[in-house]
């Protein structure tokens, strides 16, 4: 869910080789070493037909072309929100274009909400979003891309009990399996819950392990998860509680 600043005309892209960079108004040695590892930094665009983008997801294709998404409307929960893409080539940024949008079936519209862009061992390109009124009762859906982003399936709903990556990408194990970081924030479960999805055929088939309870009472969403050389994962998630879980 998007709760940051509003990026107005232009989503700023910077691609790093480190997990993070610190900025501080007194550099370290350690901070100068870690700037280095800045390969490009600029501008998706300059001009967009939308004041406000939010939620931007990048990913390396099969191809190892650079791909970046986001959505971009006149506010966030308004129904005009869609979701944009645009690659990066020949050293510049493509102009983006919209891949999908919250048309319903009678012809209405809702927001679309975080993309999320995984590119998977062996298959398509893959773009998850969420589609809805609101993150209280938002669904999850995906479409895929056989040719790296130059077109797109008609995007398809995700079961019933299965969100999708919610903010954050997912991880694939040393045996295909496919790990998505999800959540749900609703009143169904009277509160923020994470939740993992699995795949083992390559996102085909899903199965949840449902709501994770906190035993410290932690009310948590959008995780993200981290894999560790020896395969252990870890998550990290937002809370209400003003740190992280």
């Amino acid at each position: 869910m998007a709760h940051s600043r509003t990026l107005k005309t232009s989503i700023r892209a910077i691609f790093v080789a480190l997990p993070l960079l610190l900025i501080s108004p007194f550099p370290t040695a350690n901070a100068m070493e870690e700037a280095s590892a800045i390969i490009s930094k600029g501008f998706i665009y300059d001009d967009a037909p939308y004041p406000e983008a939010h939620a931007s997801t990048i990913v390396e294709t099969a191809d190892g072309t650079i791909a970046a998404s986001w959505f971009g409307g006149t506010k966030e929960r308004n129904p005009d929100v869609a979701i944009w893409f645009a690659t990066h080539e020949d050293g510049a940024w493509q102009t983006p274009v919209k891949v999908a949008d919250g048309e319903q079936a009678d012809g209405t519209f809702v927001p679309t909400w975080n993309p999320v862009l995984f590119q998977p061992a062996d298959g398509p390109l893959t773009l998850y979003y969420k589609a809805g009124p609101t993150p209280r009762d938002w669904w999850g859906m995906q479409t895929v891309s056989h040719d790296g982003g130059q077109t797109w399936e008609t995007p398809v709903r995700l079961p019933d009990g299965i969100l999708g990556p919610i903010k954050n990408k997912p991880v694939q194990l040393g045996d295909g399996t496919i790990i998505s970081p999800s959540s749900v924030e609703n009143a169904t479960y009277e509160g923020w819950f994470m939740h993992f999805e699995r795949s083992g055929d390559n996102g085909d088939t899903w199965t949840s392990t449902g709501p994770i309870e906190s035993p410290e009472g932690i009310d948590a969403i959008q995780p993200s998860i981290l894999v560790h050389p020896d395969e252990t994962l870890q998550a990290l998630g937002r809370t209400r509680q003003g740190v992280v879980a």
